[in-house]
């Protein structure tokens, strides 16, 4: 019997390893147009379960034009859903200030069941986010 939940515990935590490993990488969005704005998300999941997070927008009519933004913080993968946490004693400084908790994200790559030539780039569709901002955003995975 012991045996038996044994190799149960493995199995469960293989999948769960090979679907963060999947995950882990960098993501990016670059929205422009050269005469009036420049945006600009960047992403790292870390294998070991940590993520830095860096937006830049340079908006010639903006007040300021000019601004960067961090955030930080831990992930975690169930189900290709990617939920963000931050701690807010450990997360946060003057430079990190973006709170990432009760942010999700949907991983969507192309099935391994998936034998045609159609090109499905991996990327994050955030779903859910306090940062009013991040809703509705892609990340592609570089």
């Amino acid at each position: 019997m012991k045996a038996i939940v044994t190799i149960i515990f493995f199995i469960t935590n293989l999948a769960s390893f090979a679907q963060a490993e999947k995950v882990v990488g960098n993501y990016t969005l670059q929205l422009e147009n050269k005469e009036t704005h420049l945006l600009k998300y960047n992403l790292t999941l870390n294998p070991d379960g940590t993520f830095f997070f860096h937006y830049y927008s340079n908006i010639k009519s903006g007040i300021p034009p000019e601004s960067n933004k961090y955030g930080k913080g831990n992930w975690t993968i169930a189900n290709n859903v990617v939920s963000f946490f931050a701690d807010k004693e450990k997360d946060f400084d003057d430079k990190h200030a973006l709170d990432f908790t009760n942010t999700k994200a949907r991983l969507i790559i192309k099935s391994p069941r998936n034998k045609t030539d159609k090109i499905i780039k991996t990327k994050l569709q955030f779903l859910a986010s306090d940062i009013f901002w991040m809703k509705s955003i892609d990340l592609f995975k570089v």
